[in-house]
């Protein structure tokens, strides 16, 4: 399983949220590339990078963040947040991003959301499937969708997605577990399908569970900040896992 520490980026600095809430902001470094260097330095080789400030306003705000990362490390990153246009989705990978994450504009504009499936092809294209209790979270996790994740999932599946980050927001930033029982339903229904947990992270207990049912990688951000785990447990963990 591949560990995927996060940099979440509110006015150029690597922040944290709890439960998606812009009112709860820990700030933890006001370099996001000191912080991303430090991920490498470890041992990890990705990074899940969330544009907050894109998310609220609905177009990509931290294009230069990202650029700077990608430049100084030699890190995959996985980007979201405002990206909801094919200006945004182009900025973006010209700035340094192997993979996108199309949350919102999968539930507002799916054709757009297919064109991208179809364009730049199932490795690059991540669904965000992110919950509050069934539903799909959209807009930073400021609006939930009339969607449940199950049937949503599916759609897009069947149009060739085969990478998903799902997070529940309730767990997101509480240090209190993942959404296990959502994973293993999901792998369940679907075994072919690339499953990122993400939100709950709270010690190394928690990534060998994920690991056991199966999850392709596990996003961890508060856990980390936080030294509920650190680097070279999380480096150790990925290298021997993937041998």
């Amino acid at each position: 399983m591949y560990i995927i520490p996060a940099i979440d980026i509110i006015d150029g600095a690597a922040v944290r949220l709890t439960q998606g809430d812009y009112g709860q902001k820990t700030v933890y470094n006001t370099d996001p590339l000191e912080v991303a260097r430090e991920f490498e330095a470890a041992g990890l080789n990705r990074l899940h990078m969330v544009d907050l400030d894109g998310a609220k306003k609905k177009s990509i705000v931290n294009s230069e963040v990202l650029a700077k990362v990608s430049a100084g490390t030699n890190l995959k990153i996985d980007f979201g947040g405002g990206v909801q246009s094919d200006a945004d989705i182009e900025l973006a990978f010209a700035s340094g991003a192997q993979q996108i994450t199309g949350g919102s504009i999968a539930v507002k504009n799916p054709v757009l959301f297919q064109s991208w499936i179809a364009k730049y092809g199932p490795d690059k294209i991540i669904l965000g499937a992110d919950v509050k209790g069934r539903n799909v979270a959209i807009s930073g996790w400021q609006e939930e969708s009339d969607q449940d994740i199950i049937p949503f999932i599916e759609k897009y599946f069947d149009l060739g997605v085969r990478y998903i980050i799902c997070t529940d927001v309730s767990k997101d930033g509480m240090l209190q577990g993942p959404a296990t029982e959502l994973y293993q339903e999901l792998k369940l229904r679907f075994p072919e399908l690339n499953i990122i947990a993400s939100g709950g992270v709270s010690g190394m207990d928690d990534l060998y569970e994920l690991k056991a049912m199966g999850c392709w990688g596990c996003i961890v951000g508060k856990a980390i900040y936080e030294g509920k785990v650190t680097l070279k447990e999380l480096a150790d963990f990925e290298r021997n896992d993937n041998r």
